[in-house]
C-alpha cells in the first residue's frame, strides 16, 4: 500500500528556540549527572565500600560479580539425553542420505579385521582407533579453549563435531575424494551402525583422555598410530595427509 504524500507542513524546517538560562543550566546539570552515573557504573562502584551488614543493590551485586562466577551446569541425565538426541539425529540424516543401516552383507560383526568391502560397515575395525584418537584431541582442545565450561558440556560439543564429520565423510564429494586420493579405492561410505560406533569410540577416547595423564594419552595415541600403520599401512595421520595433500609415493606404498 502506498503512503499518502506528506503535506507542506511536514517539510517545514523547525525553528531553533533559545531556552531561558535557567532551563539551559538545568539541562546541563542533568547531562553532567547522567555522565557521572555512567562513569560510576563503568568503574564497578569501586569508590563505594559496602560493609557486610549493608544491603547492596542488585546492580551493585551484578557489577561486583566476576566472570568466573558464571557457570554453565549440565546434569548427567541432561548430557545423556543430548548425546542420544544427537546420535538419533545423525542416524536419521545418514538414512536420508541413502546410507545402509547395517552392512549390505546382511549381518553385523563386532570386529572386522579384513581390509575389503566390509570395512567401515560393522561395529569395529582397524579405523576405530583413529576415532579414539579423535576423542583424545577433542578432550585436549576443549580443555585448552573452553576449560571454563563443565566437562559434560565439552563432551556434548565433541559429539556434535564428530557427528558433523560423520555426515561430511559420507557425502558424495568426500567419498569420491577417498576413492581417488587415498588407499580406499573401493570405499563406498560407512553404514549407519559403523558411523554411530565411530562416534562412540570418540566418546571413549574423550573419557580416557579425561582421566589419564597427558603423557599417557600421547603415548597411547602414538601406539595406536604405529599399530595401524604396521597392520594396514594406514592411520589417522596418513588419512588426513592423503585426503588433504595426496602423495603418490605414499599411495604406491600403501597399495603394495
Amino acid at each position: 500500500m502506498k503512503s499518502s504524500p506528506k503535506s507542506q507542513s511536514d517539510f517545514r524546517v523547525p525553528l531553533t528556540i533559545r531556552a531561558p538560562k535557567q532551563e539551559y543550566f538545568t539541562a546541563k546539570l542533568i547531562h553532567i549527572s547522567n555522565v557521572s552515573f555512567l562513569m560510576l557504573m563503568s568503574t564497578g562502584f569501586r569508590n563505594i565500600a559496602l560493609r557486610p551488614h549493608q544491603h547492596a543493590s542488585p546492580v551493585t551485586n551484578l557489577m561486583k560479580t566476576k566472570r568466573k562466577d558464571f557457570r554453565f551446569h549440565v546434569s548427567t541425565s541432561g548430557a545423556i539425553v543430548g548425546i542420544v538426541l544427537m546420535l538419533a539425529m545423525t542416524a536419521a540424516i545418514l538414512l536420508a542420505m541413502g546410507r545402509p543401516p547395517i552392512c549390505t552383507c546382511g549381518y553385523v560383526a563386532l570386529w572386522h579385521g579384513a581390509i575389503d568391502g566390509g570395512n567401515s560397515q560393522h561395529l569395529l575395525d582397524w579405523y576405530s582407533p583413529s576415532h579414539v584418537i579423535h576423542g583424545f584431541l577433542f578432550c585436549g582442545a576443549t580443555w585448552l579453549l573452553l576449560r571454563h565450561l563443565p566437562v559434560r558440556l565439552r563432551l556434548l560439543i565433541a559429539v556434535a563435531i564428530e557427528a558433523a564429520w560423520e555426515l561430511t565423510e559420507n557425502s558424495p564429494m568426500v567419498i569420491d575424494r577417498y576413492r581417488t586420493a587415498t588407499m580406499a579405492l573401493g570405499y563406498t561410505g560407512d553404514s549407519v551402525l559403523n558411523s554411530l560406533s565411530d562416534i562412540s569410540c570418540m566418546m571413549i577416547g574423550f573419557a580416557i583422555a579425561r582421566h589419564l595423564p597427558v603423557w599417557a594419552t600421547i603415548a597411547l595415541a602414538i601406539t595406536f598410530e604405529l599399530l595401524t600403520l604396521a597392520v594396514i599401512r594406514d592411520n589417522l595421520t596418513l588419512n588426513i595427509l592423503m585426503l588433504v595433500w595426496p602423495v603418490d609415493a605414499i599411495r604406491h606404498w600403501q597399495a603394495g
